[in-house]
């Protein structure tokens, strides 16, 4: 980045805040500069409608690119004629990353003039007869400006162009097609933010993913779960030793005195000797087959008996404790335990089995603590952000949650809600899997470095390409995550 940019974003930054924080991205401003930026790109940009852009900007223009230098209205006009929509068979494409746009309002005497956006967008390149190619990517800052009741351009700095490692995405859509994953949802958490929502495929069989498509991430739903019981616990609401007997005793185990042994700790660590479920013994009756406390043995029946003390102690089913403590504070919109028809339909992907023949979705009337979680990759990469950043819980709760519980194998272990690797050099990796019919999922997050990465397939098979995934996006982390599950 040029000297000069450097200073213009300074003073641009530093105007901000002195002024005014980042507005909601509801509100009314931030929707309509949304979609002035859509029109600008969509039309002028993608479309070459050049007298929609010649219209869009102010005369006094000032475009400011780290690579092409200092463009004035007609320059940046001329430009783009020349560089852009002279070769219509292999034009740019811009596409912004929509969860990273911000808007701040410009006022002068208390009364609105402009505002400033930025985010970051990326460009494809559209080849007759082939799926776009990402081509490369950079970061926006754009000084709205109203003028007899339009929206125009008045400044635009264009910086951080980088070419993307294409080693991984030249070849992600043939590796996904080479194992026949119908539909792939990727969230890229860099600096403790999402940076990326990347989701590929069919959203069903008449339409195509898009990037807020619904997906049933499995046991995603646990972390979710054990988060929100953390939350009470940081509120002083709730204690991890605590036997829950008070609250919940399950009638089929009544009669064994182990029950009074069950606690929390022990549940989100899967410590409670039950099995995942009880479905699964020939009288579909809940046992022991360990004392609890004494080894791991993955249950989600010890999420759902956690959920039944939860429930009977607060008098508000899951759905409503998570809502309150996570889903609203997070603005995680689209994320529930509980099917909603009229809300869901349209944007839920379908699962597959092997053989590509659809399952039904499952459509939950009442929240299962351990399984079925609707969610988007935006919606689950808010809900590991504020984990890997810490805004729901005290430090004590936080510390407690990474904390070796348990050990599951060499190097890996259950902390309270995630599991845990041990990487070497103090550093460990929080992570959690999803496996059910027409569902595979899995994410990872780097506290020390701030990273993470969520991937969410609708095959039983998707797990068959999370190594080249992880590989490319967690480095050396990545590596040693994989060294430890083949070992």
């Amino acid at each position: 980045m040029t000297t000069l940019i450097r200073i213009i974003i300074f003073i641009l930054l530093f105007s901000i805040t002195n002024l005014n924080a980042q507005i909601d991205k509801n509100s009314p401003l931030f929707i309509e500069l949304k979609k002035q930026d859509s029109l600008f790109f969509d039309r002028g940009f993608n479309n070459c409608d050049i007298a929609y852009l010649e219209k869009s900007v102010d005369n006094n223009l000032k475009f400011y690119h780290d690579n092409g230098g200092f463009q004035d209205k007609k320059l940046f006009l001329e430009r783009t004629k020349q560089n852009i929509c002279s070769n219509s068979a292999q034009k740019p494409i811009r596409k912004v990353i929509e969860n990273s746009l911000e808007v701040f309002p410009l006022y002068n005497n208390g009364e609105l003039y402009g505002a400033i956006q930025s985010g970051e967008h990326q460009f494809f390149i559209r080849e007759k007869n082939k799926e776009d190619a990402l081509g490369g990517q950079a970061k926006f800052t754009t000084v709205w400006t109203k003028k007899d009741g339009n929206w125009i351009m008045s400044d635009i700095l264009s910086y951080d162009h980088g070419t993307p490692n294409r080693n991984l995405t030249d070849n992600l859509e043939q590796l996904i097609k080479d194992n026949n994953i119908p539909t792939l949802g990727l969230g890229i958490i860099e600096d403790g933010k999402l940076k990326e929502i990347k989701v590929y495929g069919k959203l069903n069989d008449k339409s195509s993913a898009v990037y807020n498509s619904l997906f049933n991430v499995a046991s995603l739903t646990k972390p979710v779960t054990a988060m929100t019981v953390l939350r009470l616990v940081s509120l002083g609401k709730w204690n991890l030793d605590e036997p829950l007997d008070a609250y919940f005793i399950d009638e089929d185990i009544i009669k064994d005195v182990r029950h009074k042994k069950l606690t929390t700790r022990l549940i989100l660590s899967h410590q409670t000797g039950f099995p995942n479920w009880r479905w699964m013994n020939k009288n579909n009756k809940l046992h022991f087959e360990s004392e609890p406390g004494t080894k791991y043995q993955y249950s989600g029946e010890g999420y759902e008996y956690l959920r039944k003390a939860l429930e009977n102690k607060f008098h508000k089913s899951l759905e409503e404790l998570t809502k309150e403590l996570i889903f609203q504070p997070l603005d995680m919109i689209d994320t529930s335990y509980i099917w909603d028809e009229k809300k869901y339909a349209e944007r839920m992907v379908v699962g597959y089995d092997k053989t590509g023949t659809a399952y039904d979705a499952v459509k939950n009337k009442t929240p299962n603590a351990a399984d079925d979680l609707v969610t988007t990759v935006e919606d689950y990469g808010k809900f590991l952000t504020a984990v890997m950043n810490n805004t729901l819980l005290t430090t004590k709760v936080f510390d407690e949650m990474k904390t070796k519980q348990v050990k599951t194998k060499k190097d890996k272990f259950f902390g309270l809600g995630f599991e845990i690797y041990d990487l070497g050099n103090d550093e460990i990796a929080l992570s959690h899997g999803g496996s059910d019919k027409g569902v595979n999922t899995i994410v990872f997050l780097l506290p020390k470095s701030k990273r993470g990465l969520i991937i969410f397939s609708n095959v039983e098979n998707g797990y068959k390409i999370y190594d080249p995934i992880v590989n490319h996006y967690l480095g050396n982390a990545g590596k040693k995550i994989i060294e430890i599950e083949t070992e």
